[in-house]
């Protein structure tokens, strides 16, 4: 059995399964060597690893986990990997707008690691549930067309790494599972809109993609979404987009609208704020954009103006923030 910490950091050949469900099955069983594991996660986090050894890698880890409900069809996934400038909980935001819109969403996502509040975080503190289970994402997503997947989505043997490398966090030496993490969540959506941050990670991702239901996202400004004010790429079934201002008929813009909200003010109030569509127009018509991108990959429309004025349509009549009214009047924060 090759050793995966060598394989690793000599990085001239992939990593192959076996190898990986060997180290999968001595960190469970509590048989790694003193240190192995948080070598392994700071080689990974150090130096991303050839798409080879990335297949391998989840394959792996699906090998391990239990079969998925069947497929929920029609319904979509927005995740981004993180990283990139700054910006407010937009997928979030787009979530909702697109839900309101009758887009069926169960979302995917984590606390803060590249931000100061990651999706659930902002879930948290706008008090909206989180599903803890497929039944649970089921049910609402019947009820409300929308669900937030908490982190029964994500493989067990993160959260035994996680442990493993204590005192160290995954923040500290985590961004290898942050940049995968859009593929190591196990939802049976129809599609996942998944968004890259990284130039480098592009066309690895694009190869990850392929034999999944996975379109994925890019801009010029390196930004985890669609902006409407510059110019996108969206990889689906093996074919580019250029998606831009000129499509949708947005106007102009600039990272700046997008910032979060400023330190001692109100994260959730800020993009409850955005989603009434008071605030810079390039963050509220970002928005839009995002969940105009769910309605395409659902199959609701294929022209991308339709589903963009359909969104803002969902922000100027209160559809979005009624939504989130009555997620919390009728479930609250929890199942």
């Amino acid at each position: 059995m090759a050793d995966l910490l060598q394989s690793l950091v000599r990085g001239t050949e992939p990593v192959e399964r076996p190898v990986w469900a060997d180290f999968w099955e001595r960190l469970h069983e509590r048989r790694l060597k003193n240190g192995e594991a948080l070598a392994v996660l700071a080689s990974l986090s150090t130096r991303t690893p050839v798409t080879p050894t990335l297949e391998s890698f989840l394959g792996s880890l699906t090998d391990r986990a239990a079969p998925l409900p069947a497929r929920w069809p029609g319904v979509v996934n927005l995740v981004g990997t993180g990283g990139g400038p700054a910006t407010f909980n937009l997928t979030t935001a787009a979530v909702l707008v697109a839900a309101a819109t009758g887009v069926p969403i169960v979302k995917t996502g984590s606390r803060g690691y590249s931000s100061r509040y990651g999706s659930i975080d902002i879930l948290d503190r706008l008090g909206l549930p989180t599903a803890r289970s497929y039944a649970e994402c089921e049910d609402l997503l019947g009820r409300f067309g929308l669900a937030f997947a908490s982190g029964f989505v994500y493989p067990v043997e993160l959260t035994e790494l996680a442990r493993a490398v204590l005192p160290y966090g995954m923040q500290q030496i985590g961004r290898f599972v942050n940049l995968l993490g859009p593929f190591l969540a196990a939802v049976p959506v129809e599609v996942q809109l998944t968004g890259v941050s990284s130039p480098e990670l592009w066309d690895g991702f694009a190869e990850l993609a392929a034999d999944r239901r996975v379109w994925l996202i890019r801009n010029d400004l390196g930004v985890d979404e669609l902006l409407s004010f510059t110019g996108n790429t969206v990889r689906a079934n093996g074919t580019e987009l250029a998606v831009g201002p000129g499509t949708v008929g947005a106007a102009g813009g600039t990272l700046a609208d997008l910032r979060p909200a400023a330190e001692g003010t109100d994260a959730a109030e800020h993009l409850l704020d955005l989603l009434r569509g008071h605030g810079p127009a390039a963050a509220v018509e970002s928005i839009c954009l995002n969940a105009a991108a769910a309605a395409v990959a659902a199959g609701r429309t294929t022209d991308w103006a339709e589903a963009f004025a359909t969104a803002r349509a969902a922000v100027a009549d209160g559809a979005a923030v009624g939504l989130v009214e009555r997620l919390r009047r009728e479930v609250g924060a929890g199942v």
